[in-house]
């Protein structure tokens, strides 16, 4: 019976994930470990943790791509914006930041640095600030701390 279930389950995992969630969820409080979908199970837990830092280095980027429009574009008129953007981003940040993900990040700063540079410059040039895009530091001038705290230019 157990292999048929684990079939069934299997099949739910599927067609409708938020429903095979729901059911691993009330299995696991139960106790009802022989009934878990276990292969797909372990696969969606270790999926948690990849997307949770896929998350963070996501908003590392954003709100890095924002303190450089901010400090280098001679533009007025959408500093409000990339501002809020950045608490909200951080907000959000503080929210998923973990020992483990914040020194995973600083690892990977001057990686997430190269690509929010590289959009950052995008944008400038988009809209004929090539000055500020060619004035963007080629490493990252921030340290994390700056990055996920108060600190604003």
């Amino acid at each position: 019976m157990a292999t048929r279930l684990n079939s069934q389950t299997s099949d739910l995992h599927e067609a409708d994930f938020y429903a095979w969630a729901k059911q691993q969820a009330e299995l696991l409080r139960a106790g009802r470990y022989r009934e878990l979908d276990l292969e797909n199970l372990i696969e969606e837990v270790d999926d948690l943790g990849g997307a949770l830092y896929r998350g963070v280095r996501s908003r590392v980027r954003t709100i890095i791509e924002h303190l450089l429009k901010l400090q280098h574009s001679p533009a007025k008129e959408p500093r409000a914006g990339w501002y809020d953007t950045i608490l909200a981003q951080r907000d959000d940040l503080l929210d998923e930041l973990t020992p483990t993900l914040r020194h995973m990040l600083e690892d990977a700063l001057s990686e997430q640095y190269a690509r929010a540079r590289k959009r950052a410059a995008s944008s400038l040039r988009r809209h004929r600030e090539n000055a500020a895009a060619d004035a963007l530091p080629e490493t990252c001038p921030y340290t994390l701390d700056q990055i996920t705290g108060d600190w604003l230019p």
